[in-house]
């Protein structure tokens, strides 16, 4: 996956798998390729950053139960890297897409929002936080 500090503009930088059993995902890709769980708190909640040779390759967060009830399989989102998430969410619909779910924080990580485009695919859109400290290779700030 591509270093997230060097990730540029219009780039795809990270890929989140939103899963309907955690545990079984992790175990499938830990066998297939070695990647490694690695907890991650965030918003009140948590997330699993997998790795491997201590770098991110993506993540994997549980889908509530109410998606999962509502049909909603498991699937991956890949990201987009952006400067200005709001500027880019709000230009979505210019071109015949629309916001799916609109910009919000990933505490200490980034800003996203997920979008359809104009031929009905999903991606996201992420803008990494900068703060006075540097961003690290996970998006997060040091320092």
């Amino acid at each position: 996956m591509t270093d997230l500090v060097r990730a540029g503009v219009g780039r795809f930088c990270w890929l989140d798998l939103a899963a309907t059993d955690v545990d079984s995902a992790k175990s499938f890709y830990g066998g297939l390729f070695g990647w490694e769980p690695c907890e991650q708190r965030a918003n009140n909640g948590s997330f699993i950053r997998m790795q491997l040779s201590d770098q991110d390759v993506g993540s994997i967060y549980q889908l509530r139960d109410a998606q999962i009830d509502h049909g909603m399989p498991s699937h991956w989102t890949p990201y987009i890297r952006v400067d200005d998430l709001d500027s880019a969410a709000q230009r979505v619909t210019l071109f015949g897409g629309r916001v799916i779910v609109r910009p919000f924080t990933v505490n200490g990580i980034a800003r996203i929002a997920l979008i359809m485009d104009s031929v009905g695919a999903c991606v996201g859109l992420w803008e990494p936080i900068r703060a006075k400290g540097k961003v690290n290779g996970h998006g997060q700030i040091d320092g």
